[in-house]
């Protein structure tokens, strides 16, 4: 093994004609770490992946790999190898041919090769498959060739762009388990882009939360739960994610309609309010809302919930004892609320 990078991007800016796919994106990652960048369709994730491959250019700013400026560095002399969510294996070739290609093309001798392949394929578990055909493959086995052909030269920075996004739920659960271990037992700096945030919540060390061409929060999966930086960090964060809903700050209350609940901010202003689904409690007091539907997961259930024609979501434990079209009232813990500003949506 090589080694793992330290990957630096410095005030990234990409343009496509007069559209801004990337506004100054500043980025650090560390030496072994699994990072994610998440965020929705078009936020920017998949564009700032490629210009760490070297597969797009950038219109300003640096691109730094282990402190070395590689701005301007080929694809093949950046020593990266990235997973595509197509996978893009070759249909007439073998998965070994698939697997050993990378090798091949820079001239390892063929016994070399042969042990590589064989190396690299026992790793992802498809050593069994080598002569077979990318055709004759599930899609769990074709994205385990793509994987055994990233990881067969031996790179020092792993870049996956969404590639679970083509296989089954079971079958997503199982191999974002087995992909975390295969980058702890390689030691290599893997960065992985995905739009589903539990994957990142599950998967990485850190992650940057990309909203339309920016980075708006970079942390921990727990910090970013925690403390969502934006209302809009805290909207798309979190199964099923944050209820936000308009309200007035009054002093150390926060007024929703009629009702006041005490909030741990001071203070006069329009806010948005918002409380994660297993924060909130049904009671005798609160803010009032009716009973939409309940969903039942068996060992859990959540209630949907109207309060003044916006939908609110709550978790609880076993089937709670409302019935559809009744009233009930919500409340929290100060703690757990968060507060955002009305105007700018940022962290209050």
């Amino acid at each position: 093994m090589t080694g793992s990078a330290s990957v630096r991007l410095e005030g990234i800016v990409k343009r496509h004609g007069a559209f801004t796919a990337l506004h100054g994106i500043d980025l650090d990652i560390r030496p072994g770490e699994f990072f994610a960048l998440l965020g929705p369709s078009g936020s920017g994730k998949t564009t700032t992946l490629r210009i760490l491959a070297g597969l797009e250019s950038v219109d300003e700013g640096r691109v730094m790999i282990d402190n070395a400026d590689v701005t301007a560095t080929e694809p093949g002399a950046r020593d990266v190898a990235m997973v595509f969510q197509s996978y893009a294996l070759y249909p007439h070739m073998s998965v070994a041919q698939n697997i050993g290609f990378p090798l091949k093309m820079i001239g390892t001798p063929p016994a070399q090769v042969q042990q590589a392949v064989h190396d690299a394929a026992s790793r992802v578990a498809i050593a069994h498959l080598l002569d077979r055909k990318p055709g004759q493959l599930s899609g769990g086995q074709q994205q385990r060739c793509a994987l055994a052909r990233a990881i067969v030269r031996q790179p020092r920075l792993f870049l996956l762009d969404e590639p679970l996004s083509n296989l089954d739920a079971k079958l997503r659960l199982e191999t974002r388990a087995e992909l975390r271990n295969l980058q702890r037992s390689l030691g290599v700096t893997a960065v992985y882009v995905t739009h589903d945030q539990e994957e990142a919540m599950t998967i990485a060390d850190r992650m940057a939360v990309f909203m339309e061409g920016r980075i708006v929060q970079v942390g921990t999966p727990h910090e970013i739960f925690r403390k969502p930086a934006t209302a809009t960090v805290a909207a798309f964060i979190g199964t099923p994610p944050m209820n936000l809903l308009p309200a007035r700050l009054d002093g150390g209350l926060v007024r929703v309609g009629d009702a006041a609940l005490p909030v741990g901010v001071q203070g006069f202003e329009d806010v948005i309010l918002g409380v994660r689904p297993g924060d909130l409690r049904m009671g005798g007091a609160g803010i009032p809302a009716r009973v939409e539907f309940v969903e039942d997961f068996g060992d859990s259930s959540i209630v949907n919930l109207d309060v003044a024609g916006q939908r609110v979501k709550l978790r609880a434990g076993e089937l709670p004892s409302v019935r559809e079209g009744e009233t009930v009232h919500l409340s929290f813990d100060p703690a757990a609320a968060h507060v955002f500003d009305a105007a700018t949506g940022n962290r209050l």
